[in-house]
């Protein structure tokens, strides 16, 4: 898994877009300005981190050696997956829809200014 499949992924979702808050080398992506996905570029194999239903957090981190606390991130609402090889394609997918539909729906909840 390469970074620019991924990241070809990840802004095919609406609305999202590509950032450097923290400085070069860490690709951060968001939509209604809130993260949703972040990438340390540079890195083989790729690590990128997701938000997470911290239930279903608890369940990946037991079944998957490549899924961890959020790297320098909330340990309770963010994973970071080691893209080795353990999870398909199709499930590292449904992990990035899931953390961009929790935080897009909690982005619609705030009143527009």
């Amino acid at each position: 898994m390469d970074h620019k499949t991924i990241e070809e992924y990840v802004l095919d979702m609406p609305d999202a877009k590509l950032e450097y808050p923290f400085g070069e080398g860490v690709a951060v992506y968001k939509v209604h300005d809130k993260m949703f996905a972040l990438i340390q570029e540079g890195k083989e194999p790729v690590r990128i981190s997701l938000k997470c239903d911290p239930e279903l957090s608890k369940v990946l981190r037991g079944k998957y050696t490549e899924v961890m606390e959020g790297y320098h991130l909330n340990k309770k609402h963010w994973n970071t997956i080691v893209l080795s090889g353990q999870l398909t394609w199709e499930e590292i997918q449904g992990l990035i829809r899931h953390s961009y539909d929790l935080v897009r729906s909690k982005g619609k909840e705030q009143p527009e200014s």
